[in-house]
This record gives structure tokens, sequence and C-alpha cells, in this order.
């Protein structure tokens, strides 16, 4: 008995969304714990300028995260336009000289050249563009480029990474901030590079290593130099 048909979901269709979620989620507990751990190093913080700086880094990350995130995608989905615009006046002027491009390329994937010319046929009959979009520019509907939702998902991303540092400066005692900051964002950064690699099909123990290295010496560097400068000043 046949197997039933099923839809199958592979790990590329989430590409576009997860890195822009996992980037932001990343800088958000990276940069803000960074910069309360920055201001709570120096000897003359206040609990009240702690929690300002971390909430003005939360807010101004965000939108940084989505306006760069945003700028970059729509500059790719620019590019995407314009070669499909270009395919599309191309298969209009020519289209037997397309048609033998798209046999070429089945045949160079290794299709004999009576097969990959029925092939080329059959599916330029059902959408000629989407075929040479596919096949020729490499442009699929899983991974082409969304702006909006890039964006949209680093903003939310950052604001829950940061979220973390922020509410346990705003929790511990001012002693603590430096310890109970640095503790809770290793965890959240740990917890982070482990989803991303369980999302990923990668290991999650290199993944949540690479993540939380990286966090734990962004922390170490701010609390040197609000350290150092809170000293001097």
């Amino acid at each position: 008995m046949p197997a039933t048909p099923h839809p199958e979901h592979h790990r590329t269709e989430r590409i576009g969304w997860l890195r822009a979620a996992v980037l932001g989620a990343n800088d958000g507990a990276v940069s803000v714990a960074s910069v309360v751990v920055g201001v709570a190093a120096a000897p003359t913080a206040t609990p009240t300028a702690v929690l300002l700086a971390g909430t003005a880094a939360l807010v101004a990350g965000a939108m940084s995260m989505a306006a760069g995130e945003y700028v970059s995608v729509q500059s790719q989905a620019d590019t995407e336009a314009a070669d499909l615009a270009l395919e599309e006046a191309e298969l209009a002027a020519n289209p037997e000289g397309e048609l033998a491009e798209l046999a070429g390329i089945y045949q160079h994937r290794g299709l004999d050249a009576d097969l990959a010319l029925q092939v080329a046929r059959q599916l330029t009959a059902h959408d000629a563009l989407e075929a040479h979009a596919r096949d020729e520019l490499g442009i699929t509907e899983a991974l082409r480029a969304r702006p909006l939702q890039a964006a949209l998902a680093s903003a939310a991303a950052f604001s829950v990474g940061a979220a973390l540092p922020l509410l346990t400066a705003f929790l511990v005692p001012r002693s603590s901030v430096l310890v109970g900051v640095g503790s809770a964002t290793v965890v959240t950064l740990l917890v982070l590079g482990a989803l991303a690699a369980y999302a990923g099909g990668a290991s999650l123990g290199r993944g949540a290593l690479r993540v939380a290295t990286w966090g734990v010496l962004a922390m170490a560097a701010t609390a040197a130099v609000g350290k150092l400068v809170g000293v001097a000043l």
C-alpha cells in the first residue's frame, strides 16, 4: 500500500525569520546586559541610572535592529525584483532562447539532452518565470527576501532578549547587579544558542557555547570600561 503523501517541512523554510530572530535576541541580551553591567560597574552609578541606561538601550537597539534589518533585506528584495523583471523581459523577447537556456541548465545537472528539453518545455508551459527564477536565478519562495517580516522579527526578538537583563537589574539589589545580570545573561545566551542550533539542526552544545562565549567577552569588556571611566570621572 503506498504511503500517504504528506507535506515536508525543511529547515530552510525558517531561514529568513530565524536568522533575524536569533540575531535580534542575541544582540538584545548581549548589548543591553553590557550597557547595564558597564554603567553598574561605575562606582558612582545609581540604580536609577542603571535602569535608565538599560531601558534606553532596549528601545534604541530594537529600533536600530528593525531599521537595519529592513534596509538590508529590502536591498536584497530590490535585487530579486530587478532580476525577475529582466528575466520576464527576456522571456517575452526571446522565448526559444530562454527555453534552450533552461534546458542547458538541466542538462548540466545530469539529464540527457532530450529529457532536459522535455522538462524545460513542461516547466515553461506551467510557469516560465517561476522555472527561471528557481533554476537560473536561485530565487525560491522559501528563501525570498521579506523585509517587513525580518524587521519585525528582529525588533521583537531584540526586545525579548533585552528584557531579562533589564528585569534582573530591576529586581536584584544594587550590590548584586553585576553578578545577577551577568549570570542571567549567560543562562539566556546558552538557551538562545541551543534553541538556534536545534532549529537549524546543528550541535546544541556547540551552538550554546559559541553564543555564550561572545556574550561573556562583551560584558567583561564593558564592565572594564565602566570601571575605568567611572574611577577616572
